[in-house]
């Protein structure tokens, strides 16, 4: 009865600790999105500005070719006319590195970059982190950014079956007739 006890005031205690890290907010509707540069899966460095006058998909994703993420990503290139035929720029972001991302854009032909935000920077501006101290990974957070670099509209959680089609709805909506 201890040893249940003692683990009992211990997962507290980690409870405890794990409530206590430092979250940022994810950036709101209307506020100007956090500036990036990072490397993608071929070291081609990408930044906000070099998608200025486009609208940007950016999405956040936990790690490169597991269940949910691979087909979060496989959704985004079955739509990827439709989104270039809206103006708009695909691009998935996690803290693996880019020889990661290079299996997992060749293993499914992703037609769009994937950037390697191995330091966790990027995601954490975007209130898109999740980190445990020693482990650190993405959370599955998607950004609409407009062609003036404004953020238009954010899906929190995003479903990895439908998050394309929401942006498709979105960018139909928001986009100049």
């Amino acid at each position: 009865m201890k040893w249940i006890a003692l683990m009992a005031v211990l997962a507290g205690g980690a409870l405890f600790f794990m409530a206590g890290l430092a979250r940022a907010e994810a950036p709101k509707a209307g506020q100007t999105a956090p500036d990036f540069s990072l490397p993608d899966q071929n070291g081609k460095t990408h930044t906000l500005a070099d998608y200025r006058g486009s609208w940007l998909v950016l999405y956040f994703y936990p790690r490169d070719d597991t269940p949910g993420c691979t087909e979060q990503a496989c959704k985004f290139r079955d739509d990827i006319a439709q989104l270039s035929a809206l103006g708009a720029k695909v691009v998935g972001v996690s803290v693996d590195d880019t020889a990661s991302h290079i299996e997992f854009a060749k293993k499914f032909s992703l037609p769009f970059p994937l950037l390697a935000d191995v330091k966790a920077e990027v995601a954490k501006r975007y209130g898109s982190l999740t980190d445990l101290g020693i482990i650190k990974f993405a959370k599955r957070n998607t950004f609409l950014i407009d062609p003036q670099g404004r953020i238009a509209r954010v899906y929190l959680s995003a479903s990895t079956s439908r998050n394309s089609v929401e942006v498709i709805e979105d960018l139909k909506k928001l986009k100049p007739s």
